[in-house]
């Protein structure tokens, strides 16, 4: 009855933290993928059907595979991800926030997930 009540719960924190990570797609302060990843994990100690659904999505299942595995991301993806976060962040420092802490404190996330994207291994096409 215990290891039930677990993969139940792991379940739930893999549903909630999948919900949260694809909200975090468009919410410039959310983080995507610590969110994707924490519910893959859930996901695969909890419900071997959810893990095999997440892993094989064709909207973000290669890209946490890739990740996961250590492979990298391929670098139109990483352009990509870097200008629709600084254009978000952007925006919202522009147009939405007044505060000069609260700018900064967007600047510097800006930075710090540009940096972590920049670090990620840049998988070449020979590795698709």
């Amino acid at each position: 009855m215990q290891k039930t009540v677990k993969r139940r719960l792991l379940v739930i924190v893999g549903t909630i933290s999948m919900a949260v990570g694809i909200i975090g797609i468009f919410v410039p302060i959310l983080p995507t993928t610590p969110f994707l990843l924490l519910a893959a994990v859930c996901y695969m100690k909890g419900s071997n059907r959810l893990h095999q659904w997440m892993l094989n999505n064709r909207l973000f299942g290669a890209y946490i595979k890739s990740y996961i595995q250590g492979r990298g991301m391929p670098l139109s993806i990483k352009i990509l991800t870097i200008l629709l976060l600084w254009i978000s962040i952007g925006v919202t420092v522009a147009f939405g926030v007044q505060h000069i802490a609260l700018r900064a404190v967007l600047v510097l996330i800006a930075v710090g997930v540009t940096v972590h994207i920049s670090l990620i291994k840049t998988k070449t096409e020979k590795e698709n």
